[in-house]
């Protein structure tokens, strides 16, 4: 007899059940622009089985030189980029559970609270740490994603970051990614070569990687004590490479939030603990 082949069959080496894992998780993209729509499309082509999608924004033609599945048709229409990723899923597996909200996602909190892990793919540094605090209320990983371009003598430089946030181990302020300074001098301000500077070839980058992290984080593929935090991007010489923080921040006790035993809400079951329900 013929054996019956899947789609996912390539990545079976990702370890026993993992297209199970894979499918059993429910996972967040807030920001579905040029770094969003990357992970979008690599998580439904991993076998992801529940999407929760948020954004307020629609389509307009400047997305287009970054925001995978997005047309000309939808810029003209002003398409919300909710409804761009979610057709990109359906089209792949119309079977997968896809909740789009196009609406900030502080109005989000009941169905984020329910996710295994969040995306942040968001622009500004100040939404990045508040998203980065909802997650660490509810216990859940959060992989956060930034890139920027900056003038330099020689032309422009474009540098970017994957951060994986674990409640417990460091935050974006215990690795300089957020402070008092930046959020201060952020009004008004995205790097030095115009308003929200963005290629599709570095947000796919460190799009790749932020999958990448949640691949280890929920299947046995390839099993490490500790995954690294910081991974920093050099756009111009098309490295990635283990932030040199690393080294004092694997030591270190994060104190910008409660002790675990302080964290999350008493009468809130994770997932895994009880039949989930729809948001």
């Amino acid at each position: 007899m013929k054996r019956v082949t899947t789609r996912l069959d390539r990545q079976n080496f990702l370890g026993r059940d993992s297209t199970r894992a894979l499918n059993g998780s429910r996972v967040a993209i807030v920001g579905l622009g040029g770094g969003g729509s990357h992970v979008v499309q690599q998580l439904v082509h991993l076998g992801i089985g529940e999407f929760v999608l948020v954004d307020p924004d629609v389509v307009e033609d400047t997305n287009l030189n970054r925001l995978v599945g997005a047309t000309q048709h939808d810029a003209a229409t002003s398409t919300p980029k909710v409804l761009v990723a979610s057709r990109v899923i359906a089209g792949l597996n119309p079977l997968a559970k896809i909740w789009a909200k196009a609406m900030q996602w502080q109005a989000c909190g009941t169905i984020l609270r329910s996710c295994d892990v969040i995306f942040g793919c968001v622009d500004s540094i100040a939404e990045r740490a508040q998203l980065e605090t909802a997650a660490r209320r509810y216990l859940i990983p959060y992989i956060d994603i930034g890139m920027d371009v900056h003038h330099v003598d020689e032309g422009f430089f474009i540098g970017g970051q994957v951060v994986l946030s674990l409640p417990g181990e460091p935050c974006l302020r215990c690795m300089g990614i957020v402070n008092d300074r930046s959020l201060e001098g952020e009004a008004g301000q995205y790097g030095s070569a115009g308003g929200r500077p963005q290629v599709v070839w570095s947000n796919g980058v460190l799009a790749s990687i932020a999958v990448g992290l949640f691949v280890q984080l929920i299947t046995p593929w390839y099993n490490v004590r500790e995954l690294p935090a910081l991974l920093e991007f050099d756009g111009n010489s098309h490295t990635v490479f283990p932030s040199a923080k690393l080294h004092y921040l694997t030591a270190m006790t994060c104190r910008h939030f409660p002790e675990l035993s302080d964290l999350g809400d008493p009468f809130w079951q994770r997932p895994s603990d009880h039949k989930r329900k729809t948001a």
